[in-house]
């Protein structure tokens, strides 16, 4: 539950976070679904809990550790903050095992996938296959560590699994010298370069699988001869993740962010999970991390779920999945027409991933060839592991064409992989812009140059989502391609300020985070506020992800109590307090959590029957609202405003995947009483494949902008 107090107008924002995961549960938990797609809800709470004790229980501990007592706006303090969400996610990791171990795995039994968590549960030829397997393939990667018993140390290895062995000398050891007596303690990393599951030999219409760890377990005793196991204990540590580069080393930025991504594997330990194996090896790890109680999580097996997602690619099992739904190649892009052509038409909106991600890749790979593009300018966040976006920008670059590329290397988590792609960018040519000092960039743009036979003509794509061909198969965006001239030439100004020296913008079309979205949201909100009368309510329906920044909560507030209908779908975090007399009567907030994650940024405003209707890359939250570069982008195409519009109202509108946020901050599943409720998802796939197809200045100030240094 989001902790509130009657005197709070705000949710906290850690709890509501805590509030989402807890949904994400609640769709494994459901019996009409798909067991595998079950299993998959449950391994993305393990890791969407992973990356919350990384960063946000890290700095909370942070802070208690320098002793802040400052409340947050739910009047609750770091320490109780910690505490409150220790609770809750212990509570939720014990529901998630229960379903694990009672419903799901009983049930992938029954299916003839079954898992055995004991060595001694399997076969005779099991267990050939199991030694052999260890002796000749995970034995060559064991490297046991001798570790002070007395005043251990632990390595880092940050969520990897590890096993700590107590071992005394064999009785009938002959080479133990008079040091060597007595206890030692030693740990082992389980190697991440083989696969996890084990998959053993069956009989035919079953398989059977067990865990790495078990079989080291097992075979431990092969990794000290002349000695024998006397304890067992399976690990693994969460560190603190929440620490950024050093801003100030201008000069070498990039070796500044690869050592903050060495830190990681050695900052402090937020969290311990272990096996209930040992007591006292858990009590010498606690002791050596410097972590309380509250921080040690006694975890039953398997110890770490994300890795069972690949369970949910095996072949074999599609009854066990949902059915498959093919992204639709948008109508109106014709693939024997050049791209520039369609666009010089018409706008156009693509939805994913109802919606093919393939007309952004086919945008760069053919800018990459057309000998008539002169330019190509990008900004990349995040990426997938063998981008085709990627190649087509080195192809450019090797073919004369002027690419710029900003590539954010602060996208936490992603740095290494960006470090990567930028390194290889510049090889090949590329003009790198390593992101902006103090900031992150986070809006998502490209924007193409073209000589033609009436002159330079541009053409624009700008998305709610990330230029990721992997996750566009996973998340909900949308993205927008124009060739409209005003806002291509407002993309071009962006451009100069965030890869040069330029002052930043004064725009008209876009809107540009830090410097002016927060304040156009608010004069939007206000806005609808002023026009709204009893005859006529204004309306505002807003779709992201969060929702944290108080300045704009307040302006929801003050857009309720003049009358203004406000619907509000968030898929994670929400600290507005909806539904309370004289405060948000008015508004209503859903959430959905349905196979794909819900990730597009969408705004409506009734503006007193002139509709606008806008996209975004930006969350409304401080972070994103004043930290970072966003970029809010207006739809006009009245066409394409419908089906924004459409969406959204499928969203607030959903009765089968959908939870509703009450005052007292709870999620209670929206009731489908009639059985006849839209699933928003699947009418938007099904819609994908019949569709048609005065603001205050902004203060001037620069960019700093981050290249890497020549060599000396």
């Amino acid at each position: 539950m989001a902790a509130k107090t009657q005197a709070s107008r705000f949710f906290n924002r850690e709890l509501s976070w805590i509030a989402f995961n807890r949904r994400v549960l609640e769709e494994a938990k459901r019996p009409e679904k798909p067991l595998l797609e079950r299993l998959k809800f449950l391994t993305i709470v393990s890791a969407n809990f992973d990356e919350f004790y990384m960063v946000r229980m890290a700095s909370l501990k942070r802070q208690v550790r320098a002793g802040n007592y400052t409340t947050c706006p739910s009047h609750m303090s770091p320490q109780s903050q910690l505490d409150a969400c220790s609770r809750e996610s212990k509570e939720i990791m014990s529901e998630q095992y229960r379903c694990l171990h009672e419903e799901i795995l009983p049930g992938l039994a029954e299916q003839g996938l079954i898992y055995k968590d004991s060595y001694n549960q399997l076969s005779t030829d099991q267990k050939n296959y199991a030694r052999t397997f260890f002796e000749n393939q995970v034995f060559p990667l064991l490297t046991p560590v001798r570790v002070n018993k007395d005043a251990p140390s632990i390595p880092g290895a940050n969520l990897r699994l590890q096993v700590a062995f107590l071992v005394v000398p064999a009785s009938d050891s002959l080479l133990i010298t008079e040091e060597e007596k007595g206890e030692h303690l030693a740990i082992v990393q389980v190697p991440q370069s083989l696969e996890r599951i084990c998959f053993l030999p069956d009989k035919e219409g079953q398989r059977t699988f067990i865990l790495l760890e078990s079989l080291l377990v097992q075979y431990g005793h092969t990794l000290f001869p002349g000695y024998e196991i006397k304890e067992h204990l399976v690990f693994r540590t969460t560190r603190d993740a929440d620490f950024g580069v050093d801003e100030t080393r201008d000069e070498d930025f990039v070796e500044a962010m690869e050592q903050v991504l060495t830190g990681r594997e050695k900052s402090t330990a937020v969290r311990l999970n272990v096996g209930s194996t040992s007591t006292r090896l858990q009590e010498l790890l606690q002791k050596s991390l410097s972590l309380d109680s509250t921080e040690v999580y006694d975890t039953p097996e398997p110890l770490e779920l994300t890795s069972l997602m690949s369970l949910t690619f095996i072949n074999g099992y599609d009854k066990l999945k949902f059915e498959g739904w093919s992204p639709m190649e948008p109508r109106g892009l014709p693939e024997d027409a050049p791209l520039w052509q369609t666009l010089r038409e018409r706008d156009i909106l693509l939805h994913h991933p109802f919606e093919s991600f393939n007309p952004v890749i086919r945008m760069v790979e053919e800018a990459a060839t057309d000998t008539a593009v002169l330019a190509i300018k990008m900004t990349l966040y995040r990426t997938s592991g063998n981008s085709p976006i990627v190649r087509a920008l080195e192809t450019a670059a090797h073919n004369g064409k002027q690419v710029t590329v900003l590539v954010e290397l602060k996208a936490r988590f992603d740095e290494q992989r960006n470090i990567s792609w930028a390194d290889r960018l510049e090889q090949a040519g590329v003009i790198v812009v390593y992101g902006i000092a103090q900031i992150k960039v986070h809006a998502k743009a490209l924007l193409v140059i073209r000589q033609e036979t009436t002159g330079i003509c541009r053409y624009l794509h700008m998305a709610t989502g990330n230029y990721n061909d992997k996750t566009a198969k996973l998340y909900t965006d949308m993205g927008l391609m124009t060739s409209r001239e005003d806002l291509c030439y407002e993309a071009g100004l962006f451009f100069n300020a965030i890869t040069g020296y330029s002052a930043i913008p004064s725009l008209n079309k876009l809107i540009m985070a830090p410097q002016g979205m927060k304040l156009r949201i608010l004069e939007l909100i206000d806005r609808e506020a002023e026009k709204s009368i009893p005859e006529n309510p204004g309306k505002i329906i807003a779709k992201f992800n969060s929702l944290a920044d108080v300045d704009v909560i307040e302006a929801l507030y003050r857009a309720s109590s003049k009358g203004v209908e406000i619907e509000l779908n968030i898929r994670g975090i929400c600290m507005l307090v909806p539904g309370v007399k004289g405060q948000s009567e008015n508004i209503r907030v859903t959430s959905i959590i349905d196979r794909y994650l819900e990730h597009t940024r969408a705004f409506y405003f009734k503006n007193g029957g002139d509709e606008e209707l806008y996209l975004s890359s930006a969350d409304w939250m401080p972070r994103n609202l004043e930290r970072r570069v966003e970029l809010l982008f207006p739809i006009e195409d009245p066409d394409l405003k419908e089906r924004v519009k459409r969406s959204l109202t499928l969203c607030v509108d959903d009765r089968v995947q959908s939870y509703a946020l009450e005052s007292n901050g709870t999620y209670p599943r929206v009731k489908d009483s009639k059985g006849k409720g839209i699933s928003s998802q699947r009418t938007r796939y099904e819609l994908s494949r019949d569709t048609p197809t005065k603001r205050t200045p902004i203060n001037q100030r620069e960019f700093s902008v981050r290249r890497k240094p020549p060599l000396s």
